[in-house]
């Protein structure tokens, strides 16, 4: 049985007081028990239920990891933190919860609440835990905010990075996974964008993620780190098992849930005179379950590396995640309002200043170098988890 599958089921029978029933066709077929449950029912002793809010289910040595996630509070940090810990391994959140929120920490993960600048809680926090790896997902993310606080963003998605990269080489962890941006192409010359695109940001936010990309980039040549970064196109979706909150509130698919609700009259379109098919811009959607599942096979991969047999070659990798498709503003909301059955009135507003016509990702990379295939990212099905997420909360 697959590793994934298997681990499913243990924490399944774990969650459900030591034992599950399996039915097929309807009719009960196999019962699974815990070790535990088993040992007692044969001892005639009982059972007594563990405490699952912070349930370690034992792996074998070699597969089980501990992992740091910076930003695992948030939309797509916590369904990483998610996928690890559903994977077996052992996960560290440290969020400062300015945009996080609580409900989204996993039980099973330990968390660590403080901030990037706080670099004597960064060397404590590398002291007393051997991590495999760090996956780095806190930032400052909001465009329109970045034109108005620039140095906020600098602040936290370059100095603070930095300090983290400080952390990591003194305690000598030597793996990152960075979060960064399809913001750091700008608008480009040729869609879709390939890793080698130019790159000229049209933004504080994009500016600071590439700023990001470079030193984490001197760090892997000069002082013996190894990383990927990834350049993220539009975040979408939910893992309806995960029960995680919204956080991100300014993207496109949020604010047509928004208006679906009804807690939004209409849904504003950021300019109807692009260059473009219909007039409005167009991004490449890719659900959160294709975007942070890559995390994990590049930490695998870079341990194969180790071993002159991985896939990832180099101390520094760009990687794009997109579904290299397109769709515009109109294209979204009326899928939406197909799917859900629900009119999306909307009114053209004035263009956003620094968005692109058209940003569609080359993810050729992706399949090459890790061997991901996209599973969840087509329209219907983002459409779909975004309403079951939103709506809950």
């Amino acid at each position: 049985m697959d590793n994934f599958y298997l681990q499913e089921l243990i924490n399944q029978t774990y969650s459900r007081g030591g034992g599950l029933l399996l039915n097929y066709e309807d009719k009960p077929a196999v019962v699974v028990l815990t070790v535990e449950r088993y040992n007692e029912i044969i001892n005639g002793q009982t059972f007594v239920r563990p405490q699952t809010d912070n349930l370690k289910i034992p792996m074998p040595q070699k597969n089980r990891k501990k992992f740091l996630v910076t930003g695992g509070a948030g939309y797509i940090g916590s369904h990483l933190v998610f996928e690890l810990i559903k994977a077996g391994h052992e996960v560290t959140i440290l969020d400062n919860l300015s945009t996080g929120r609580r409900e989204n920490i996993q039980p099973q993960a330990v968390f660590v609440e403080g901030d990037l600048a706080d670099e004597n809680l960064l060397r404590d926090l590398f002291a007393s835990n051997r991590f495999e790896a760090v996956f780095h997902m806190a930032a400052s993310l909001e465009v329109g905010e970045s034109v108005k606080e620039p140095q906020k963003y600098f602040e936290n998605n370059v100095v603070n990075t930095i300090k983290l990269l400080k952390a990591m080489t003194e305690a000598g962890c030597k793996k990152l996974v960075f979060s960064s941006s399809a913001a750091v192409y700008g608008e480009p010359e040729v869609t879709p964008v390939t890793e080698n695109s130019h790159l000229r940001p049209g933004n504080p936010y994009g500016s600071t993620k590439l700023l990001g990309e470079r030193a984490i980039k001197y760090f892997c040549e000069y002082l013996g780190l190894q990383a990927v970064a990834f350049r993220y196109f539009n975040a979408c979706g939910f893992n309806p098992a995960a029960k995680i909150i919204p956080t991100h509130q300014s993207h496109l698919i949020y604010n047509v849930m928004q208006v679906a609700l009804g807690k939004q009259q209409c849904l504003e379109v950021l300019g109807n005179d692009y260059p473009t098919f219909d007039g409005t811009g167009v991004r490449d959607y890719v659900h959160v379950s294709d975007i942070v599942l890559p995390h994990i096979l590049a930490v695998e991969s870079m341990a194969r590396d180790n071993s002159d047999s991985g896939n990832l070659n180099g101390s520094f990798e760009v990687i794009n995640i997109g579904t290299g498709k397109g769709h515009s503003v109109l294209e979204v909301a009326n899928s939406a309002s197909e799917v859900l059955g629900k009119i999306i009135p909307m009114e053209v507003v004035p263009r956003r200043a620094g968005d692109p016509a058209i940003l569609i990702a080359d993810n050729q990379k992706l399949k090459a170098k890790l061997g991901y295939t996209l599973q969840f990212s087509d329209l219907e099905n983002m459409v779909k988890t975004s309403w079951e997420g939103i709506k809950k909360h």
